[in-house]
């Protein structure tokens, strides 16, 4: 069966491994080792990520994002416990309510400007603290990059730390796009997230040129037992690590994760020009990472879609997601906005 050459701005899971991850998982693909991660060489790839956020608690590899912030936050919280997030979290939206089934926990959920929480937005859900007929909220969950593709600055994120360690409560960041977002700031991947206060991340390498791998990341030693247990738990423990460990050897090695992340958003900020240009297109969000909204009219959309992936995001008004992902071409860009262009000269 052969595959389809169709391209497409749908997910940048959409898009194709790099080769410098492919050739680390072959390079593997030799000989014998011990299984679920007692090997050497996943311990050494486990020790240079704590060595790149300053993880004190521990590295734990995992399958996927809803997995990894699902162990994260089982690790953190109690069954009386809650978790404050945005109501456009992928936490909210879309892991099929596994936080609520898997991990058993209540997500108390604030609207948003442009999906970026802010401690005025945060502060009224820490509430009624010691009340026993109350969910207790336990962790602050932010994602960066945002589901709707913005980008939290370093000052943000610190604000909405402090808020959550005065109150007695653990920073989870939802890294699936991390690399992009550090790549929009101009800063590494520590300064971005754990420098700033989070106590939990979810590193994710699938939207980055993996093939399937996050890295649950603990900066406190006491979550590193839990973490060992639920991960197990949760479904997330791969037998042959050492082919999740080769994934994340291969996106440190020589900044792969941030060659990646800048030319997927550089690409998402030419698609932005391209289609900006085109009357009857509005960009909706600010192009920061590597997503672009816009509101297209429905038959265009439509029509387009016979062409190109991509998602309709808001169905009552007509928004439009593009991802742009690390093998996203400028020819992909050209022939999209041209496409886009002849769709609503066509559909007006």
């Amino acid at each position: 069966m052969s595959s389809s050459a169709r391209r497409g701005f749908a997910s940048d899971n959409a898009a194709t491994i790099h080769p410098e991850v492919l050739q680390a998982i072959s390079a593997v693909n030799a000989g014998h080792a011990f299984g679920y991660g007692h090997d050497a060489y996943t311990r050494e790839v486990e020790d240079r990520l704590a060595t790149e956020f300053g993880a004190d608690g521990g590295v734990f590899l995992v399958f996927n994002g809803s997995g990894a912030n699902v162990v994260c936050l089982r690790s953190a919280c109690r069954p009386w416990e809650a978790v404050i997030c945005a109501d456009t979290s992928h936490l909210n939206v879309d892991e099929g309510g596994a936080p609520e089934a898997i991990a058993g926990l209540k997500l108390l959920t604030s609207s948003t400007e442009q999906g970026k929480l802010t401690p005025a937005l945060v502060r009224p859900l820490i509430s009624r603290l010691g009340d026993e007929h109350a969910v207790q909220p336990r962790v602050l969950s932010l994602a960066q990059a945002t589901e709707l593709g913005t980008v939290y600055a370093p000052a943000e994120v610190q604000a909405l730390g402090a808020l959550a360690h005065e109150h007695g409560m653990l920073l989870h960041m939802d890294g699936a796009r991390l690399s992009n977002a550090a790549a929009a700031l101009g800063i590494g991947l520590r300064e971005a997230s754990t420098a700033l206060g989070v106590d939990l991340l979810s590193f994710g390498g699938t939207k980055n040129g993996l093939l399937a791998g996050e890295a649950v990341i603990a900066m406190r030693p006491e979550l590193s037992e839990p973490l060992l247990y639920l991960r197990k738990q949760s479904l997330q423990l791969a037998s042959k690590m050492r082919f999740l460990a080769a994934q994340f050897d291969a996106l440190l090695t020589d900044s792969l994760w941030l060659r990646n992340a800048r030319h997927a958003n550089a690409m998402a900020a030419r698609l932005a020009d391209a289609v900006g240009a085109v009357p009857g297109v509005e960009i909706t969000r600010p192009v920061q990472a590597n997503a672009v909204f816009a509101i297209v009219p429905p038959a265009a959309t439509q029509a387009l879609q016979e062409q190109f992936d991509f998602y309709t995001w808001e169905e009552g008004s007509g928004e439009v997601r593009w991802m742009c992902s690390w093998d996203t071409t400028e020819e992909d860009v050209e022939a999209f906005a041209s496409a886009l262009a002849q769709s609503l000269l066509v559909n007006r």
